[in-house]
């Protein structure tokens, strides 16, 4: 039996219905992953294949999917099941044809709505990925503490173990200082989707707004919003319909530039280059803030 004979079994034992695709269609799986699509004329499914090692991926993958669609908010593809076939890990999930029509305000009156699912505490009951690398998420009631030590100072130490010390290290242990100052408010920690760049939304043919490929965790709202915005925004009618359902806070283009900074940094220890130029004129200008 080949792999994905083998995964459609696997979706059939998990849906509870009867599945014999014909041979997988490939699609584009983006950097990491690679991805089929198995169809019996009926159903189709999304797979996301990946070494077998990296299971854990595919499984915090699911439940940040499947908290998302908990909250009856903004859409996102069910997650079905996950395991491995072979040599490889997979996930299988609902399969959402996009291409539609942008639905800008929609998705963000919908992604406020998906904000306000709340937890006590900072963080997520697992440690996940953003993009490839580890994504800490030990629990925590402090944003700031939380913020400084799993996601700033993790990038930090892991872009100095890569070899990027000297004026990055020195102006970044300077900053980590000065969060108190630039996390001036008291957020609560909303359900966010982690990864939020213009790569991991679409609109569904009936016009729906889709959100996909998680890094779920609970944090400042703002910090999915300041993504938004890193790679060109996601348009005017979307903050607008945003804020008109939940106003971000006074301060938050600062705040803004140092959530960005966390991806930055990921970006700069991912792929090298000018994120370490990057990287340090966002610093400086937060210090400058600061003082």
């Amino acid at each position: 039996m080949n792999d994905w004979q083998d995964i459609a079994a696997r979706i059939a034992e998990a849906s509870g219905t009867p599945f014999s695709p014909k041979a997988p269609q490939s699609i584009g799986g983006g950097c990491i992953n690679s991805a089929i699509v198995l169809e019996d004329g009926n159903t189709r499914w999304f797979v996301k294949l990946n070494r077998a090692a990296l299971l854990p991926m595919f499984e915090a993958e699911r439940d940040g999917l499947s908290a998302m669609a908990e909250t009856g908010s903004i859409r996102v593809p069910r997650p079905l099941c996950t395991g491995v076939s072979g040599s490889q890990a997979f996930i299988a999930m609902e399969y959402i044809p996009l291409g539609g029509r942008s639905a800008a305000v929609r998705a963000g009156a919908e992604l406020a709505a998906m904000h306000r699912a709340a937890s006590d505490r900072f963080g997520w009951h697992r440690d996940n990925t953003i993009g490839s690398t580890p994504q800490p998420n030990d629990r925590s009631a402090d944003w700031v503490e939380f913020w400084r030590r799993h996601r700033l100072g993790f990038q930090l130490d892991l872009a100095a173990r890569n070899g990027h010390r000297g004026r990055l290290s020195e102006r970044g242990a300077r900053l980590m200082e000065k969060l108190p100052a630039l996390i001036d408010h008291a957020p609560m920690p909303s359900l966010l989707h982690g990864d939020l760049w213009g790569g991991n939304i679409g609109t569904a043919a009936d016009g729906a707004p889709v959100i996909f490929d998680p890094a779920c965790y609970y944090g400042d709202r703002e910090a999915d919003i300041a993504m938004t915005e890193l790679f060109g925004g996601f348009g005017a009618p979307f903050y607008d319909a945003y804020n008109g359902a939940w106003p971000l806070e006074p301060g938050y283009r600062t705040r803004r530039t140092l959530y960005n900074l966390y991806h930055i940094l990921n970006h700069l220890n991912l792929f090298g280059g000018g994120y370490r130029s990057q990287a340090e004129t966002m610093i400086d200008r937060l210090l400058a803030e600061v003082g």
